[in-house]
């Protein structure tokens, strides 16, 4: 029940009711505090400089730019221009040592890491993960196995002229489609499959078929001992590490159709100092040789 005509004051705190009843409960016409409401009155004000200070109000084409000339991405801008300054000496020391001397140097060192970690995360996230843990055809790059090397040179010769990118100085190693091209039979590729498997899960089935065609297919670009060759980007397929997985189903996959990631060639997208970072940063993640 509701009654917006009588008002009435309230026995126990003595004030004025607003006329509103619900079910015997009276709502009582308590006044706001005044220091509340002059800080109300005091933000509305304040409000209203922001809107002319500051891009504020919507029009058809764009909105009020603010007579303080402000914007978000001029203020990144200024922010990131801050940042470079900050770090320009120690960047400029990056620029001008070798990789073996950075490496060498505690607090360059520190630098290069923290730089590489940010941007490794911009560049290289995306396909290594934000950890460099790798997925299904991306390397993980914390395992210390290095598929075109793992020295400081190496990394940085990987990084700058990616793999299969186009860049003349890239690497350029495929793994053949053996199936595909008639290279093998699909009996043979079953039975090298089965011996990689062994190499890194032993088993007491015979693969001694699977060993000789491994032999004069594989061993080439492999190794005798499955060891893997960094000169032409052939992993190690005796540990349980594996760029596209380990099971027989996906060897046989890969022994059929071939294998050939694409790696960015990122000298011509980032500035040597950067390179350099990234370097360092990679060869920290997987214990680097």
């Amino acid at each position: 029940m509701v009654d917006n005509t009588h008002q009435d004051i309230d026995a126990a705190t003595g004030t004025a009711t607003t006329g509103h009843e619900w079910d015997g409960i009276k709502e009582l016409n308590t006044p706001l505090p005044k220091w509340w409401l002059y800080i109300l009155y005091a933000c509305i004000v304040w409000s209203v400089g922001y809107w002319f200070l500051y891009p504020a109000i919507p029009l058809p084409g764009g909105h009020t730019p603010g007579l303080l000339g402000w914007t978000s991405r001029g203020a990144v801008t200024a922010d990131l221009q801050e940042l470079q300054a900050q770090r320009a000496t120690l960047v400029g020391q990056l620029n001008k040592s070798t990789l073996q001397q950075i490496a060498a140097d505690p607090k360059l060192a520190e630098f290069a890491r923290a730089y590489g970690r940010s941007s490794f995360g911009v560049n290289c996230a995306p396909c290594h993960g934000s950890n460099g843990q790798g997925s299904a055809g991306y390397p993980n790059l914390t395992a210390d196995r290095w598929l075109w090397g793992g020295k400081l040179d190496q990394i940085s010769q990987t990084i700058t002229h990616g793999a299969r990118s186009g860049d003349p100085d890239g690497h350029e190693g495929n793994m053949p489609a053996f199936g595909k091209d008639g290279i093998l039979t699909k009996d043979q590729i079953g039975q090298v499959a089965a011996y990689v498997v062994s190499l890194s899960t032993p088993t007491t089935a015979d693969v001694s078929a699977g060993q000789k065609v491994f032999a004069e297919n594989c061993a080439p670009c492999h190794g005798d001992n499955a060891k893997g060759n960094p000169d032409v980007g052939a992993p190690n397929l005796t540990t349980k590490i594996w760029l596209y997985g380990g099971d027989k189903a996906t060897i046989q996959e890969t022994l059929t159709n071939g294998r050939g990631g694409h790696m960015p060639a990122w000298g011509s997208k980032l500035d040597p100092a950067t390179i350099k970072a990234l370097t360092v940063y990679v060869h920290a993640l997987g214990g680097g040789q």
